[in-house]
This record gives C-alpha cells, structure tokens and sequence, in this order.
C-alpha cells in the first residue's frame, strides 16, 4: 500500500494519523510504501476500499529471515 494513494483515500495526512490514531508526524515520516501493520489496519477501516497487497512486503521478510 502506498502512501499517496492513502492520503488521497483520506483528503490529508492529518486525517490519516486521526483514523489510525497516530501523529501527523508518525504519518508524514512513512517512506513512500505504508508500514506493514498499518497497511492491515487501514484495509481494516475502510472496509477494503483500500487494499493491503502481501507482494508490496513479503521482499522485507525474505530480507530479515536472511
């Protein structure tokens, strides 16, 4: 999940930090691909308009098992 497709679904990073309840800051220091746990929790609370893709992640995993 990227984070400008996430902020356009919300209208802000403002309102992304407030559906998630976290800081703008939190929001704003996010690379350009959404954290792991939060891209889960943000398909959560859009009821899917918005979708974790496992492939986007699963580099990082392989990566860490190394």
């Amino acid at each position: 999940m990227f984070k400008k497709i996430v902020v356009e679904h919300f209208g802000s990073q403002s309102a992304v930090a407030r559906a998630l309840g976290v800081t703008r800051a939190y929001v704003s220091a996010w690379p350009e691909r959404v954290p792991e746990k939060q891209a889960l929790k943000l398909e959560r609370l859009t009821k899917g308009q918005l979708t974790y893709d496992e492939s986007l992640y699963q580099k990082d995993t392989a990566i860490a098992a190394a």
